[in-house]
Order: C-alpha cells, then sequence, then structure tokens
C-alpha cells in the first residue's frame, strides 16, 4: 500500500499520515511546550502571541484561538498534544471527542459513551 492509498480512509476522519504529521509540526511543537509552567503561564496571557512563537499558520492560530479541536486536529494536530492546549482551558476529553463527532456534549455522552443523566 502505498502513501497515497486511501484504502484504510475513515469518511470525515483526519488520517494522521506523514502529510498531515509534517504539516501539524509547529502546532504539536507549540502544545508539547506547554509542559513548561512558564509556557503555560505565556499562553493564558497571549495565546495568539505565543502561537506566533511557534509559526503557526493563519489557520492553525485561528483554530487555536478557538479552541477548535476538530480543526487542530485537520491541520495536524495530534490528539496526544492537543490534549496540552485542552488542560489549560479546561475542556474535558469527552467535549473533545464531540466536537470531533460533531455532536453536542450530552448527545455524545448518551449516545457514543452510554451516560444517562
Amino acid at each position: 500500500m502505498t502513501e497515497s492509498s486511501t484504502e484504510d480512509r475513515i469518511p470525515d476522519t483526519p488520517l494522521f499520515d506523514r502529510a498531515r504529521s509534517l504539516r501539524g509540526y509547529n502546532l504539536n511543537r507549540m502544545a508539547m511546550a506547554l509542559r513548561d509552567p512558564a509556557n503555560r503561564e505565556a499562553f493564558r496571557r497571549d495565546e495568539g502571541a505565543f502561537a506566533d512563537r511557534f509559526g503557526l499558520d493563519a489557520e492553525q492560530k485561528a483554530a487555536v484561538l478557538a479552541q477548535d479541536w476538530r480543526e487542530m486536529v485537520r491541520l495536524g494536530g495530534n490528539v496526544f498534544y492537543i490534549l496540552k492546549i485542552a488542560a489549560i482551558h479546561p475542556a474535558r476529553v469527552t467535549e473533545i471527542g464531540a466536537q470531533q463527532a460533531g455532536m453536542d456534549h450530552e448527545s455524545f455522552l448518551r449516545d457514543r459513551l452510554g451516560k444517562k443523566k
């Protein structure tokens, strides 16, 4: 199977392949920098300026500022790194999952995880 093969593609699901990994390098590098408490504080003070330090492109920066987890993944963000960003706001993993699925949080909990209120 070649890198351009689509046999393993899932409709409406971005595959974290080599091309997407390369595209998201700066986004993922920025997210990993949030392990450092000083960087977390700098991010809280000015998310846009912090993103600029890592060379995010306009789409990536807009996704970070909007807390658009689905778009961050589409733009090359690895979900494990994106969770570093989500921890600052904080966003629950289930909220990120709901956004990925295009569902509201309550429906996601009920329909995908079988949780009842």
